[in-house]
Order: structure tokens, then C-alpha cells, then sequence
């Protein structure tokens, strides 16, 4: 059965209530907010004003709703220019998303929620309240992948715990909604920017309207090109994407229709050689010589071409330059009425096809390259270049080769996403009623999706001298002078794993969930409470490595050391995937508004997260393809309890949190394991603003109390704190706005944290300082200047292996924020 078919049977739809609802939930076009120009301030509502439609039925104001919500205008995103989504979450409350890896593939956490495999495993992706995948840590496919946030975006609302748990399927951490313009108000933009001290050129454009009364519509997208941020010495970035949507209104309601193609190419930076020195509780992290934890790059233009076998026993080939090539081709459309007597019907629509691939340089081991040498080729082996300038000469004395003396264990992460397509369609009825002093909502509803997961894993291993920038792969020969290693491939497949990762699997997700819920306010109390009914389910197979053998991989004619033993994916052991879950899940809220202005709420949830890819090789699966429930569903448990403040300039959200969950997963690298844990974890989150004249200030910080409950695979991590989980993550961004000329900072922090689940060795804290300024030199051209860490602060967010404790050499691996860079930009609004 196609998607087609797929979504005509089981249409779907999302139902909530003015506190549990969705933004999916239309309403009438005249109540939307209006569109904004990227660089235009005078379309936003103040903080005290501000008007939210993510986690409500109905667009109101934040104060009168029981959840945590923080938004970002379109305002905010120019003057923080993020260099992606997760560069621009690390402003939001209660998240910690860790941006150190690029553009995307990023790692985001949300109130302690665990996410041991990387991505965001409880936390959801959409764009105008549908999701852009149903998974958020798909393996090497994680949602921020699919969305490159450009001028088209209006504003980003966050949803944190509470109504997550029924405003959608699969995210009871987090729901982030990038919300579209719809030119409602005519006008656009062009802006051009330049990387000042990195290679980088950008353009982007948008353009809005009205047509008449009963049209309007909205089109834009980006293309850029570049290096990159570090020193990839290719050009790493090219890409765009294109958007538009175009709205038919009516008296009663209105028909939107909506477009994406998504055809871009990033780097992923992958941890880089790092020396570690001091003890494991304050350790110090510092760069090698020739190799700038900030901006060194295991990437390199004498490393481009991979050849690997796919599934199918048919070669790949693959350009490193690559990066991450994602591409994607979308459709939907958004209807809404309102029938009188109070009902209101809407539904929403969307199918994209997502395909691309990925290909990187991933240190799975940083040594003494005479060591690796040694390893490799066994004693009395010798070491030459194997590609750039000085490829075929001898590498005289390897102790001394860069000023550090090392080699690096590389493996290609090669993956081709063959199908990722997702495919949802929200179906819904609201009933708006008043009984005397009473008015509230009812709504009935029902949400359908398919997900795609389609891939195929084609690792390779390689030795690549340590060198930041243009590092060369290296041979490897015997005592006798035999090469043991073909233009730097030691092996095929990755034996330091155990040739864990030659993979394929076709597997088929769908989703079916009807809602309920009901709310009624009287007076400044609210209360309301929705239910979703979950009914998930996975068909498909997936197939691992067979044991290594003989193949002419370069069709030369020859075996050569590394062809002799090259492990496969044995489709002939393909094991089958055939589950189906159902459960229950549930939101229940109260808000009463104390004195004007100022309001208290408090509500309790309880969200699942169905699994998805993670499970297939981490023993969850059975041989018939079925699962035990407590592995297939994490059910998260949570309460919030807040206090929200309006008055005049000022605004501030206080919000005590609590959350129970558990976690089975599977992690592939630095090291093998599976993950099944149980994890508790509570905390305060605080979101304010302060605006006074030409000053604004906008800041955050939370408090997150996590510890593992309970680990079913090692007890010992009992009482342990989540590698990664900070205490206290931070944000402020103080800013003088004349009107004419704008600058200001945005700071983001984070105290220390554990490298590994172990508790032993620490990750110190750090503070990000970002600055920006801008001058209106006409009414209509705007100049920038933006600069990511502006003191080039050395920020470590992983340790790849070792990661429990400082080896007696001090040589290790880890993945920092890029150091210092700076763009230039100037805006023509119209």
C-alpha cells in the first residue's frame, strides 16, 4: 500500500483544547498572527503581548495558558543570525542543544530527558505544526537534518513537557514549531552575507502579499556556498532551499497550499585530537600542535573518494565533500471552516520525500602513529603519504611528524538514507460553547503518519595523519616493505568495532492516534485536559554484517591486503520487524489568572515515546520481529508548576518541573552498548525580559536535578548524573535598539558535566559570548555584523574514547564549538 493509500485509509487528525491543543487546530485567518520582515521589529508583539498558537486551540496570550512556551520572532532570528536550528534552541529554557557538530545532526536534551544515542529523542521537529519526521534521533537522520531555518520563518514557538505529552506522538519532552509567513503583510527581503574570517557566501531572499481580499502568499528559500567553518580547504557548503505557500480566504475559513524543495550539502565535524591533562574532576582541554580543537577538521581535500559495498553488492562511491546531502521535495495543504453554532473543521496535510546521505571522518581511535604503525603493520612496519603533495614519500620519523607525532584510527561514516519519507495528515472538530459564566471547548480528533526508514551503513576505516587542516591519509608497510594498506584504507568495513556497522534496513512506521479533549474557563481559571490514544506500529527487516571475506572492492584484479577479509550486509540473515503498540497518553492542566497580570498553573502529563531504528540491532528485537512493550514504549511521567508576571516592560516565567522516564537504546560509537535505563530527573526554569527605553534584555537559566534511577545493564550507574547533563544551563542577551542602530550580545553557558555515564571524568563549563550590530543606513538597507564566540573560547560538549578517564599520555579525542567567526551582512527590506 502506498503513502497515498496509506493516508486515505486512516486519515488523521490532532484534537486539543485552548491549553492542551495544537497550533494544528486552525482558526479563522483574520486571527493569525501577521506575517514580519526578517529585519522589521515593528510587525512583533512585545514580550508582554506575546501571542502563542503552539500547545492552544485558539492564538492567546501566554500568560492565560498552564504550559512552559518560550517563542522567537523573525526579529530575533537576524539579529542572533544562528548558524542552524540548534545554534538558536541554545537561547530557549529547559533545552540543551549542543550545535559542535555543525549544521545539523545536532543533540538536543530537554528538562533531563535522556538521550543517550545523540538527536532528540523526545523532542519533536515541525514546520507549521507538522511534523518533519515522526522520530527525532533517527541514526544519522535526526529531524533538525530536514529544516534550514531562512527567511521564511515568522517565528519559532518551544513547547516544553506538559501538553507535549497529546500535542503530538513521539515528543512528550519538546514540541519546536517553526512557524511560516503567509503574507498576510506585503513585503521581503534580500539579504546578502560573507563569512569575514571563514569561507562562506549566502543569499536570501523572501517576498509576501496580499492579492486582492482574498488571496494572499508567501515565497522564499537561500543558496549558499562555502568551506565552511573550519578548515575543510574544499568547498563543504553548497545548497539551498525554496518555500512558498499561497492562501485562498473566505468568509468562513480559509485554503492554504504550501511547497519545500530542500537540496543542500553541510559538513559534519566529528571530535578532533584533544590533549587532556589536570585530573578527571578539573581536567584541561587543550589543542595539539597543528591541530586547533577550534577550528581543525579531520576533514581535508586529500581525503575525498571512498569505495564501499552497498547492500546489493554494488559498489559506492563517495566524495567526503559531501558532508551531509540531504534532499527533500514537499507538498501539503491546510484547510479551515467555521460551520457556525461554534463548530470549527480544519484539516492539514503534508508528504515530503527526504533522501540523501552522509560521509565523514570519525576518530575511532588517537595514538602514537609509530604506535598505530606498529598495530597495523606489526613491528618494523614504516609509515609514507599516501595522498596530497608528498604522496609516496617515506615518513621518515613518525614521533616528530606535525609536532604532535600522531595518527588517527579513521573511520568514513558512510550512509546512504535511501527513504525517509514522512507522511502525516491532522484531522479535527472544535465546538466553542457558553453556559452563562461558563465558556470552554470541546474537540474531537484524529492524527495519521507514516514514517519511512530507509538505509543502508557502508563504514570504512582509514589512517590519516593529525593535522588540522589538509591532513594526508597514510600507508602503512611491513617490515619487509609490503604495502599492508591501499591508499589509506586499512580495512574494510571497521574492525576496531568488530565490523559491527555494515547495515541495511527498509523498515515502515505508522502511527494512528485519535484525541479528546475538553476545557472550560470561568472567570481567571482555566482548566482543561485532552487525551490521545496511540496506536504504533513497525513492519519491515533489517539485515547486519556477514563475516568478512574475500573482494576485489577496486576491481583491479589483484586481492590486496585490505580486500582479503571485507565484511558485507547479509541480506540471506535479514531479520524481520513486525510490532504493533497501543497506549494511552494524557495532559491535565489549571491556570488561574491571581490578579491581573499575573498568573499561576500547574499541570500533570503522561507521554510515551514509541521506538523506532535505535532498537533494531540493540537486541530489543526478537527473531519473529516482535517486542516486549516495556522496550518498544518510554513512557515519561511529568508535572509542571509555575508562576507567570506581566508588568509594563517586564516579563517572567518560573516553572518547577519533575520528570520520570525510561530509556532502552542502542549506542553504536566511540563505544558499543546498550542502553537501558531509568532515569528521574526535576528542576526550575526561569524566562524573563526587561525592556526600558533604547534597552532590551532577554535572558533565561534552569536548574536540572538528573540522575539515573536505575540501569538494568549496569548497576553500577545507579544514583549517576547523565553524561552530558549540566546543572545549570544558561542564556541572556542584552541589547540597545535606537531604532536606527542596533547591537548587542547573546551569552549562553553551561556549568561542568560528565563525559560518560561512568561519573568520572568531567567536561569543564563554558560561556559563549555571540555579538551583533546593525545600522539602518537608508530606510530600506540595513548593514550587520555578527560574530559567533567572540572570544574564541574553547567549548568541549563530547569526549570521544577514552571518555571515563585522562590516559597517562594524555591523548584523546572530543568535539568542541567552532572558535571564533565572524559574517557580514546587508539587508534590502521592501
Amino acid at each position: 500500500m502506498n503513502v497515498t493509500s496509506r493516508l486515505l485509509v486512516g486519515v488523521a487528525a490532532i484534537a486539543l483544547i485552548s491549553q492542551d491543543a495544537s497550533a494544528q487546530t486552525t482558526v479563522p485567518v483574520s486571527d493569525a498572527p501577521a506575517s514580519a520582515t526578517p529585519a522589521s521589529a515593528d510587525e512583533t508583539l512585545p514580550p508582554d503581548k506575546d501571542i502563542i498558537v503552539t500547545g492552544t486551540a485558539r492564538p492567546r496570550r501566554r500568560l492565560t495558558t498552564s504550559i512552559s512556551i518560550s517563542a522567537v520572532d523573525a526579529t530575533d532570528l537576524v539579529r542572533l543570525a544562528p548558524l542552524g536550528s540548534a545554534d538558536l534552541l541554545r537561547n530557549i529554557p529547559g533545552l540543551r542543544s549542543e550545535s559542535s557538530g555543525g549544521e545539523t545532526n545536532a543533540n538536543i536534551a530537554v528538562r533531563g530527558l535522556p538521550s543517550a544515542s545523540g538527536g532528540a529523542k523526545f523532542v519533536q521537529f515541525q514546520e507549521d505544526g507538522l511534523p518533519l519526521l515522526d522520530f527525532g534521533d533517527i541514526a544519522f537522520a535526526t529531524a533538525d537534518t530536514f529544516l534550514r531555518p531562512d527567511y521564511n520563518i515568522q517565528r519559532v514557538e518551544v513547547l516544553r513537557g506538559g501538553s507535549a505529552s497529546t500535542f503530538t506522538s513521539n515528543a512528550p519532552g519538546a514540541v519546536i514549531n517553526f512557524i511560516s509567513k503567509t503574507g498576510d503583510v506585503a513585503g521581503g527581503s534580500i539579504g546578502f552575507s560573507r563569512g569575514v574570517d571563514f569561507d562562506r557566501t549566502r543569499l536570501d531572499a523572501d517576498y509576501g502579499a496580499p492579492i486582492g481580499h482574498d488571496w494572499t502568499f508567501h515565497v522564499g528559500g537561500f543558496y549558499r556556498i562555502g568551506k565552511g567553518l573550519r578548515n575543510t580547504g574544499y568547498t563543504a557548503e553548497r545548497g539551498g532551499q525554496f518555500k512558498a505557500n499561497v492562501t485562498r480566504k473566505f468568509d468562513n475559513g480559509f485554503i492554504r497550499l504550501s511547497v519545500k524543495v530542500l537540496d543542500d550539502r553541510s559538513p559534519l565535524y566529528m571530535p578532533t585530537p584533544a590533549r587532556i591533562t589536570g585530573t578527571a574532576d578539573k581536567p584541561v582541554y587543550e589543542s595539539f600542535p597543528d591541530f586547533d580543537l577550534r577550528s581543525g577538521t579531520t576533514l581535508s581535500p586529500y581525503f575525498r573518494s571512498d569505495t564501499a559495498i552497498g547492500h546489493d553488492g554494488n559498489r559506492i562511491a563517495s566524495d567526503l565533500a559531501d558532508g551531509y546531502r540531504i534532499k527533500t521535495r514537499g507538498g501539503g495543504a491546510q484547510v479551515s471552516f467555521d460551520l457556525g453554532d461554534g463548530f470549527n473543521f480544519s484539516d492539514m496535510f503534508n508528504v515530503a520525500s527526504n533522501s540523501g546521505s552522509v560521509i565523514t571522518s570519525f576518530p575511532a581511535d588517537v595514538a602514537p602513529l609509530a604506535t598505530l604503525a606498529g598495530r597495523i603493520g606489526e613491528a618494523g612496519a614504516t609509515v609514507a603519504y599516501a595522498s596530497g603533495p608528498n604522496a609516496g614519500r617515506a615518513i621518515a620519523d613518525p614521533t616528530r611528524l606535525n609536532g604532535n607525532g600522531l595518527g588517527l584510527y579513521a573511520l568514513t561514516f558512510g550512509v546512504t538514507l535511501n527513504d525517509l519519507t514522512n507522511a502525516t495528515n491532522i484531522l479535527s472538530l472544535t465546538r466553542d460553547y457558553h453556559l452563562g459564566a461558563f465558556k470552554g471547548s470541546i474537540a474531537l480528533g484524529y492524527f495519521k503518519s507514516f514514517q519511512k526508514v530507509s538505509m543502508d551503513w557502508h563504514w570504512n576505516s582509514y589512517l590519516e595523519e593529525a593535522k588540522g587542516h589538509r591532513a594526508a591519509l597514510l600507508d602503512v608497510y611491513d617490515s619487509a616493505g609490503q604495502p599492508v594498506t591501499q591508499n589509506g584504507l586499512i580495512a574494510y568495513g571497521e574492525p576496531i568495532f568488530g565490523n559491527c556497522c555494515q547495515r541495511f534496513y527498509d523498515v515502515d512506521y505508522n502511527i494512528d492516534a485519535p484525541y479528546f479533549g475538553a476545557n472550560f474557563q470561568i472567570g481567571g481559571l482555566n482548566v482543561g485536559g485532552s487525551i490521545r490514544y496511540n496506536i504504533s506500529s513497525a513492519n519491515g527487516f533489517y539485515a547486519g554484517p556477514s563475516r568478512p571475506g574475500m573482494i576485489d572492492v577496486n576491481q583491479d584484479g589483484r586481492i590486496q591486503t585490505p580486500e582479503q577479509r571485507v565484511p558485507v550486509v547479509d541480506l540471506n540473515a535479514a531479520q524481520p520487524v513486525d510490532y504493533r503498540k497501543s497506549y494511552l497518553t494524557y495532559s491535565v492542566g489549571v491556570n488561574y489568572e491571581i490578579v491581573h497580570d499575573v498568573a499561576a498553573f500547574g499541570r500533570v502529563s503522561r507521554g510515551a515515546r514509541f521506538n523506532a531504528d535505535h532498537l533494531l540491532f540493540g537486541g530489543g528485537v526478537r527473531a519473529d520481529g516482535s517486542i516486549a512493550d516495556e522496550v518498544a514504549v518510554n513512557f515519561v511521567d511529568q508535572q509542571d508548576l509555575g508562576i507567570k508576571l506581566r508588568s509594563g516592560p517586564l516579563f517572567a516565567n518560573l516553572t518547577a518541573f519533575r520528570a520520570l522516564t525510561a530509556e532502552t537504546n542502542e549506542i553504536a560509537v566511540p563505544v558499543q552498548m546498550l542502553v537501558k535505563n531509568h532515569y528521574r530527573s526535576y528542576g526550575v526554569e526561569f524566562e524573563g525580559g526587561f525592556d526600558r527605553g533604547i534597552f532590551h534584555l532577554l535572558g533565561g537559566a534552569t536548574y536540572t536535578h538528573a540522575r539515573i534511577s536505575e540501569s538494568e545493564v549496569d548497576p553500577t550507574l545507579d544514583g549517576h548524573i547523565p553524561y552530558r547533563q549540566a546543572a545549570i544551563v544558561f542564556q541572556a542577551t542584552p541589547s540597545i535598539d535606537t531604532g536606527r542602530f542596533v547591537v548587542g550580545l547573546n551569552v549562553t553557558g553551561t556549568t561542568s558535566s560528565y563525559a560518560g555515564d561512568s561519573n568520572t571524568l568531567k567536561m569543564p563549563g563554558y560561556v559563549l559570548t555571540n555579538g551583533f550590530a546593525s545600522v539602518d543606513v537608508t530606510p530600506t538597507i540595513r548593514l550587520g555584523l555578527n560574530a559567533q564566540n567572540l572570544f574564541n573560547v574553547t567549548a568541549v560538549t563530547e569526549v570521544g574514547r577514552p571518555r571515563d578517564y585522562i590516559p597517562a599520555d594524555g591523548i584523546a579525542s572530543a568535539r568542541t564549538f567552532a572558535g571564533r567567526n565572524v559574517t557580514a551582512s546587508a539587508v534590502l527590506r521592501f
